[in-house]
């Protein structure tokens, strides 16, 4: 796990995810969240919001998925910034909380292309604070409707996020509100 009270370089980013790349998934039940599962021992949270309606938003809302911009960027963001969504791309949520930087590792378990459906699902690798995995997805239905679907199970995983786990929860909730907005900002620009 990497924490420092700078922003990390893009060599400290490089070099962490060197490291990340070639270890195994943190946690249990890989893939489980493309089905109906609640993981045992883990939060399972679950959150939509209705985007709109149309081709427009249909196609807005994949391009912001396809650049992590559901992602609130001035406390949580992806790095690299361009990485493809594509099976086994590893990456890092750099996060900055209190002035405190830290990288959690994550790779893409699997991806969603459909006419009706568009996203992923990363799950966690040993350099996360966390363990477990998160679906970023959007959906259209029949009437030409288009939701955000956050899906995710996870549990602290190192002794710090165990310690402050009321702290860790409001985080994550806040990163959900604040995902939510951002896919329904940039899916009615």
């Amino acid at each position: 796990m990497w924490i420092s009270f700078h922003k990390p370089t893009r060599a400290e980013i490089d070099e962490f995810l060197h490291h990340q790349k070639s270890l195994p998934f943190s946690y249990q039940f890989v893939g489980k969240t493309s089905e109906d599962f609640i993981a045992p021992g883990f939060d399972n949270d679950y959150n939509v919001v209705e985007l709109g309606a149309g081709a427009a938003v249909w196609e807005k809302s994949k391009q912001a998925i396809a650049q992590w911009k559901m992602f609130p960027g001035v406390w949580a963001y992806i790095e690299p910034a361009n990485a493809p969504i594509c099976e086994n791309q590893v990456v890092a949520m750099v996060a900055n909380i209190f002035g405190i930087w830290w990288l959690n590792s994550c790779r893409i378990v699997y991806t969603i292309d459909n006419e009706h459906q568009f996203g992923f699902a990363y799950g966690t690798l040993p350099g996360h604070v966390e363990c477990g995995e998160e679906l970023f997805m959007v959906e259209k239905d029949g009437e030409g409707n288009v939701r955000y679907v956050l899906k995710a199970f996870s549990r602290p995983r190192f002794w710090l996020a165990r310690l402050a786990y009321p702290a860790a929860r409001f985080f994550q909730k806040r990163f959900v509100r604040q995902s939510k907005a951002a896919m329904f900002k940039m899916a009615n620009k």
